[in-house]
């Protein structure tokens, strides 16, 4: 168990071992956002901006026009949340490379509160030219998440849990920017799902359950939402017949509009969305949080039932 933003703790010392472009900053939230780890590693390439997260977007996009590589770290309330209008204007119109790190995302905040969990970033981000968009399932892949970022040559968004979550996936595993991965697949599968960032694991219980019970499926690590790896998405969606999509975000905008919007072009597909619905979030333990906006397990199970029932 680990958050998956220890992912780009580990992920950003790596990337700017690699190159010496890499800066990263921060909001005054060094260790929550693991920045820390980079600053230990290398202080004269780390930036503390103070309480001011839209000099943090305008600071780093000044430095990626000059040439270096910024990853700018902060909760995602508050970036991109608070400093939408900077990274939309210096940042993606100018297709400068900085890499955004929402930190302490969706419902996994827990008792912090709706005012720190971010369930509107995926929508917000995912909506601007130039940008992409990933949302890691465990540590280990946000940090190669955080290490391909730092590839791209593009504007990045990427997004980060407070709370521990299974660790899924190992570093023997693949990851590319804008493949999906199939994590389970039962002979004849009848309901495609498909899962962004933690929830994954949940996914992953309700096609074991499911199985059981005589109903197969395949479940699909769609840590790319932008963009969408639309040749997997559809070949599973026609298989099947029928869809499920799983994010820890509100369904509007988020990884299930995504992928309603490429089905309605291209194969049209019965399909439920399990996510937050047009709410905020509130105190709580992350568990039961999960389970009080319908994102466990069983909800998840019933979501695959009703979409199999519109086939």
């Amino acid at each position: 168990m680990a958050p998956t933003r220890d992912g780009f703790g580990k992920g950003s010392v790596e990337a700017g071992e690699s190159d010496d472009r890499v800066v990263v900053l921060t909001a005054d939230l060094a260790e929550s956002t693991r920045a820390d780890s980079f600053q230990k590693t290398f202080p004269e390439r780390f930036i503390q901006v103070g309480v001011a997260e839209q000099n943090l977007a305008t600071v780093g996009a000044g430095m990626a026009n000059y040439g270096k590589i910024p990853f700018i770290t902060s909760y995602a309330t508050f970036s991109p949340g608070r400093n939408w209008e900077q990274i939309r204007t210096t940042i993606a119109i100018n297709n400068v490379p900085v890499k955004v790190c929402g930190m302490h995302a969706g419902l996994l905040t827990g008792p912090d509160g709706a005012t720190h969990q971010a369930l509107e970033d995926i929508a917000l981000m995912r909506v601007l030219p130039h940008f992409l968009v990933i949302s890691p399932c465990d540590a280990e892949e946000g940090r190669k998440a955080t290490v391909a970022a730092a590839k791209t040559g593009t504007p990045v968004y990427l997004r980060f849990a407070r709370d521990k979550t299974p660790v899924m996936t190992t570093p023997e595993t693949p990851f590319t920017i804008g493949k999906a991965i199939v994590m389970w697949k039962s002979e004849k599968p009848k309901v495609a799902i498909f899962a962004t960032g933690p929830l994954l694991h949940n996914a992953l219980l309700t096609a074991r359950e499911l199985e059981g019970q005589g109903i197969n499926t395949t479940v699909t690590n769609v840590h790319t939402i932008k963009p969408l790896d639309e040749e997997t998405i559809v070949a599973l969606a026609r298989d099947a017949g029928a869809a499920v999509s799983v994010e820890e975000h509100q369904i509007n905008g988020g990884l299930g509009g995504a992928i309603a919007e490429l089905l309605a072009k291209k194969c049209p597909t019965p399909m439920e969305f399990v996510g937050v619905q047009d709410q905020f979030g509130q105190s709580g333990e992350p568990k039961e949080l999960l389970e009080h906006y319908g994102l466990g397990v069983s909800h998840i199970v019933d979501a695959v039932k009703k979409a199999l029932a519109r086939k």
